[in-house]
C-alpha cells in the first residue's frame, strides 16, 4: 500500500443544517463525514430556518459547532441588506459574509440592488464576501467588486459564460475568485434522467458543454467546494423536492479518482482544497493536520455507508479509485 499525505484540507462551503434542522444533518454528523472523507475544516453557511443575520443567532451557532464538532470549522454571517450596522461588530468571528442574490435553500436572497450596493459598501475589507451570483447577478457583484474593491468569491461556478467574466475579471485584477462543485465537475443534466429528484441542485446540472470548460480552465478555479446540502429521502421524493445534495465525504474520493485517470493532478488538489483555501480566507495551516489516502484502493460508493444522516448520494454505486485512510485533526475554530 503506497500511502500519499495531503496537508489540511478545506471544504470552504457547507449547510450542516444545525441548529434548526439537525433531523437532516448537525454539526456532530457533518463534521464527522468531513473527516471520513480526508477533509479537516469546513466553514458553514448561513441559510438555517432561524438564519445566521443577527449577533444573537451567531452566538448561538458559535456554542453549538464547539459543542458538536469534530474537525476544523468556522462560520459565515449572512445578511439581508438590513443588519449592516453589525458588520464590524461580527467580523472577527466569521470566515466570511455570505450573500445570496439568486435563490436558494431559506428564500434568503437580496432583490433590492440597492441594499447590495449597501452591504460591499459596508463590509470590512479584509473579509471575504462569497455570493451565490447567476447570470446578471454575476455582472452586479463583480461591477460593486470593481467599485469597492471587496475580497470577491463566487460560489459554485457552473457553467461557461459565469467562469469566462471571472477570467475577464481576474485580467482586469479585481480581487475575485472562485470555486466549482464536485457535482458539476461530474454529473451533468443527463444525469437527471436517472437522479430525477437526487439531482436537483442550485444551481442547477448544466451541459457536458459547459462542464468540460471547467475541467479544461481548472487552472482558474480557485477552489473545489462541496457545497454539502443534505435532504431526507422523503423529502428529495416529494412532490416539491428541496435543492441540493451531500458532497463532503465524496468530493475527496472521487477527485482522487480522477487523478488516477490524469483528469487532475494532486497539485491541482492541494491548491484548490489547501493553498488556496487558506490564502483567500487568511487562515494560517496547521502542519499536523493532514490526511493520508491510498490511491490505489478500489471501493464503491454506498449511500448507506456515508456519516451523513441524509444517508444517501447522488453518486451511488460510483466505482472509485483512492481511498482515505487516515486523517489527523486538532479541531478548533479556525476564525
Amino acid at each position: 500500500m503506497s500511502i500519499v499525505r495531503f496537508p489540511s484540507l478545506v471544504d470552504i462551503h457547507v449547510h450542516l443544517r444545525d441548529p434548526g434542522a439537525t433531523q437532516k444533518e448537525d454539526f456532530y454528523t457533518g463534521t464527522s463525514a468531513a473527516l471520513a472523507g480526508g477533509i479537516t475544516t469546513v466553514f458553514d453557511m448561513p441559510n438555517n430556518p432561524i438564519p445566521t443575520f443577527s449577533e444573537e443567532a451567531l452566538n448561538d451557532k458559535l456554542k453549538i459547532a464547539n459543542e458538536k464538532a469534530v474537525c476544523n470549522w468556522g462560520l459565515y454571517f449572512g445578511t439581508d441588506g438590513k443588519n449592516v450596522d453589525l458588520f464590524e461588530k461580527i467580523a472577527s468571528k466569521v470566515v466570511g459574509l455570505k450573500v445570496y442574490l439568486n435563490s436558494t435553500t431559506g428564500k434568503y436572497i437580496v432583490e433590492d440592488e440597492r441594499l447590495v450596493e449597501c452591504i460591499f459598501a459596508a463590509w470590512p475589507r479584509e473579509k471575504v464576501i462569497v455570493v451565490h451570483a447567476e447570470k446578471e447577478k454575476l455582472d452586479l457583484a463583480l461591477k460593486l467588486c470593481a467599485k469597492f474593491k471587496n475580497k470577491l468569491h463566487i460560489a459554485h461556478v457552473s457553467t461557461k459564460e459565469e467562469l469566462e467574466k471571472i477570467i475577464e475579471a481576474k485580467k482586469d485584477q479585481l480581487p475575485v475568485t472562485c470555486e466549482v462543485t464536485p457535482h458539476h465537475l461530474f454529473l451533468t443534466d443527463a444525469d437527471l434522467k436517472v437522479l430525477k429528484n437526487y439531482g436537483d441542485t442550485k444551481p442547477s446540472l448544466v451541459s457536458s458543454e459547459d462542464q468540460e470548460f471547467l475541467w479544461s480552465h481548472l487552472g482558474d478555479i480557485d477552489c473545489i467546494a462541496s457545497d454539502h446540502a443534505p435532504h431526507l429521502k422523503e423529502e428529495k421524493e416529494s412532490d416539491s423536492p428541496p435543492s441540493g445534495v451531500p458532497g463532503l465525504e465524496t468530493m475527496l474520493p472521487l477527485l482522487l479518482n480522477a487523478m488516477n485517470k490524469k483528469q487532475i493532478t494532486k497539485n491541482d488538489i492541494i491548491r484548490m482544497l489547501h493553498t488556496n483555501p487558506h490564502r483567500i480566507f487568511n487562515i494560517t495551516p496547521d502542519p499536523d493536520t493532514y490526511t493520508e489516502v491510498d490511491p490505489d484502493e478500489e471501493w464503491t460508493i454506498r449511500g448507506k455507508n456515508l456519516k451523513t444522516k441524509c444517508g444517501w448520494t447522488p453518486f451511488e454505486g460510483w466505482k472509485v479509485k483512492g481511498k482515505v485512510v487516515r486523517v489527523r485533526c486538532g479541531h478548533q475554530q479556525v476564525i
